[in-house]
């Protein structure tokens, strides 16, 4: 939920107006909103490269995954963990663009743990797949949407920790 929703919905709750810090807080997430639209775009725009880079990363560090007897061994199964790998991409944008880690909760991490336990995913591979990604990401933001993107990854990473 955006922190326009956020303020509408407590003040509404609490049948008063927004108060001033509130007030500040809007106006602060739409003097960001052309960063966190560029953002958006950049990684939107270059998922198949992000997803692709990443995934040739994690490889590289865990080459175990893609062995014999891996979790993504064989074409079917690796296809499965790009697909992940875009979904939780665009997971990270929904959060930059709502200017809050709240879509990457609950629509991301609320039972991820538990659907990747259950297919016996290694779930610190998850964590590690998603800071490759991270890094593929931030490779084509400036410093400062890199600046500004890097606790969306974080949090999620920290979620499947």
């Amino acid at each position: 939920m955006s922190v326009v929703s956020q303020v509408i919905l407590q003040a509404d709750d609490e049948l008063r107006y927004p108060t001033s810090g509130e007030l500040k807080g809007i106006k602060e997430f739409f003097q960001t909103g052309v960063q966190r639209t560029r953002i958006v775009e950049t990684l939107s725009s270059n998922e198949k490269k992000i997803v692709e880079q990443a995934s040739k990363n994690l490889w590289k560090k865990r080459p175990d995954f893609i062995a014999p007897g891996g979790n993504a061994y064989g074409n079917r199964e690796r296809a499965l963990c790009l697909r992940d790998y875009g979904w939780y991409l665009r997971l990270v944008t929904y959060g930059v663009l709502a200017g809050d880690k709240d879509p990457i909760e609950k629509i991301g991490l609320i039972g991820a743990r538990e659907m990747y336990n259950a297919l016996d995913v290694p779930v610190p591979g998850m964590a590690e797949a998603m800071r490759c990604l991270k890094d593929a990401s931030l490779a084509l933001l400036s410093t400062e949407d890199g600046a500004e993107a890097a606790p969306y990854f974080d949090y999620l990473i920290q979620g499947m920790s």
